[in-house]
């Protein structure tokens, strides 16, 4: 079948291509906590946007290569460190006293939002996996948006992660942009 920018993907393509999306949202909602707020992300945070990152890019690689059990696979994986991660933070606030870290989001903390988002991927990969694969790969011109939208985000937080930390370990409550500072000191040198 030929493809082009206006063929239709399969539910499976469809599927993937939606996924991408939500994790699109998740990290754009993340860039606009972070520049609209002054929210710098801790590590733990930071960690959790890799894990949705990562779990992006097998869906982009779905897109745009066809689907293969490894790239699921790896994403389920992925999902797996990334809830790690996320309870792991949930349980650090855990206590009546502790008012938790950073910004709410309808009144749960994001961490609390990306450990319900990393079972929801889970669940949706296991639902993919049932489908019948009629081909995931896509030109359509919505599924390439998306695929450009996410690699800039990719970029991005590559950008941020690396402005924020440098290349040194990331601070535990970070208030300024130490890696931009890092960086200023080693081109005055």
């Amino acid at each position: 079948q030929l493809m082009s920018k206006f063929t239709l993907p399969s539910l499976s393509g469809l599927g993937n291509i939606v996924l991408l999306l939500v994790i699109n949202l998740v990290l754009t909602l993340a860039f606009l906590d972070q520049f609209i707020n002054h929210d710098l992300p801790c590590p733990l945070c930071i960690l959790q946007r890799m894990g949705f990152t990562l779990i992006g890019l097998m869906f982009l690689l779905n897109i745009r290569s066809g689907a293969q059990p490894a790239h699921y696979g790896f994403a389920i994986l992925f999902a797996i460190l990334g809830l790690s991660v996320s309870l792991r933070q949930v349980l650090l606030h855990v206590a009546p006293s502790d008012l938790g870290y950073g910004d709410t989001f309808f009144h749960l903390h994001f961490y609390t939002w990306a450990f319900v988002g990393f079972v929801s991927l889970i669940i949706s990969i296991a639902i993919l996996l049932i489908i019948p694969d009629r081909g995931t790969r896509s030109r359509h011109w919505f599924a390439q948006f998306v695929c450009l939208w996410f690699v800039l985000l990719l970029v991005g937080n590559v950008l941020s992660t690396l402005s924020i930390c440098g290349l040194g370990a990331c601070a535990d409550n970070p208030l300024h942009y130490d890696g931009i500072e890092q960086l200023r000191q080693w081109l005055a040198k």
